[in-house]
């Protein structure tokens, strides 16, 4: 296309495309097919190529959690029904702001531009992450960081003409990701794990303890410490502050998401034999995350193996052989007014 406009330079071309002006007039149907075929080709990479970024970003934990389907066996092939709804919305606004397609060539080419540009400073912190020479990276970055800052120079003018439109959708992106990331930082200061085995020995003593009015026969905590030896101190602070919650025995349940689509095993640790137990999950990612009905079947399992007895404690109910209550704490976290936070921090909270 570049060849045939140079030959025709000083020529008034008007609405002349050259993409299709190149072909033979024989070939220009079947030219128009292969670009209707290519671009909705192209738009269906584009989709899918949505759906696995957001999928990457909340597991990165820079994007909100959202709703994952996996329509197959593969753990690739997804879809994300609310990036789906973005993407419909986004097209709707851009043909009532844009109008005609010529009308979006500023916003187009401003954004591949800057595509180009974080293409390569990503790849250099990659080089960097490889441990590759850095007169090599350095070399890399000079040659396509010139010719990349030249087009970025040479589009900047098309920032009026559309190319705000670009700024604004990629401003409002990052704007999301960073408030996410920065809020998930901000949040895990204020969380602190403790070594669960120092709170044995008083754990024992409230569930002993007949002076404390029972709060449950089974009192179960969701937990996202890795390890056994560790809980969230808010958990502890839970069971043993302000109003002890007596329990017959304390649960604390871990779920990890594997790469498999169906995996479906558990762990079980006696920290305190009947007292305290911990149950590990390992879900595939495909495996539906009701961690209520999979804890009553691990239950259940462990009954039918004589592991644990669930009978109510209860004199008039444990004569009559009949379970004792579940009862699930939700530990919600809210930070108060009186942390010391930082204005922006405040605003990323808010």
């Amino acid at each position: 296309q570049g060849v045939w406009l140079w030959h025709l330079q000083g020529t008034k071309l008007g609405d002349v495309n050259p993409f299709y002006h190149l072909m033979p007039d024989g070939f220009l149907i079947y030219g128009i097919i292969i670009a209707t075929v290519a671009a909705s080709i192209a738009s269906q990479a584009l989709i899918s190529g949505s759906f696995t970024l957001i999928a990457e970003a909340v597991r990165l934990n820079v994007w909100p959690k959202v709703k994952i389907n996996y329509p197959s066996e593969q753990k690739g092939q997804l879809y994300v029904p609310s990036m789906n709804w973005i993407l419909m919305i986004g097209c709707i606004i851009v043909v009532l702001i844009f109008e005609k397609s010529v009308n979006m060539e500023a916003a187009y080419g401003l954004s591949i531009t800057v595509a180009m540009l974080m293409t390569t400073i990503l790849v250099s912190v990659f080089l960097m992450r490889k441990k590759v020479p850095m007169y090599i990276i350095v070399f890399f970055l000079v040659v396509y960081g010139i010719l990349e800052l030249t087009f970025l120079a040479g589009n900047a003018a098309k920032i009026l003409h559309g190319g705000w439109f670009t700024l604004i959708l990629g401003f409002s992106l990052f704007a999301v990701m960073w408030s996410w990331a920065n809020g998930r930082r901000i949040r895990n200061r204020y969380m602190k794990f403790v070594d669960v085995e120092e709170f044995f020995p008083i754990l024992n003593n409230i569930s002993r303890d007949e002076s404390i009015p029972k709060y449950s026969s089974n009192l179960v905590y969701l937990t996202s410490a890795n390890f056994n030896t560790e809980i969230e101190s808010s958990v502890i602070y839970s069971i043993i502050q302000k109003h002890p919650k007596r329990a017959d025995v304390y649960w604390f349940l871990h779920v990890d998401v594997t790469d498999a689509p169906y995996t479906m095993e558990y762990e079980v640790d006696y920290l305190i034999p009947d007292k305290l137990i911990r149950i590990d999950f390992r879900l595939g990612f495909r495996v539906e995350q009701r961690v209520n009905v999979l804890f009553r079947k691990v239950v259940e399992e462990m009954v039918a193996a004589g592991e644990i007895d669930i009978t109510s404690k209860y004199k008039s109910l444990e004569a009559q052989k009949i379970p004792g209550d579940f009862r699930f704490v939700v530990i919600e976290k809210i930070l108060s007014n009186s942390n010391s936070l930082r204005f922006i921090e405040r605003i990323t909270m808010s």
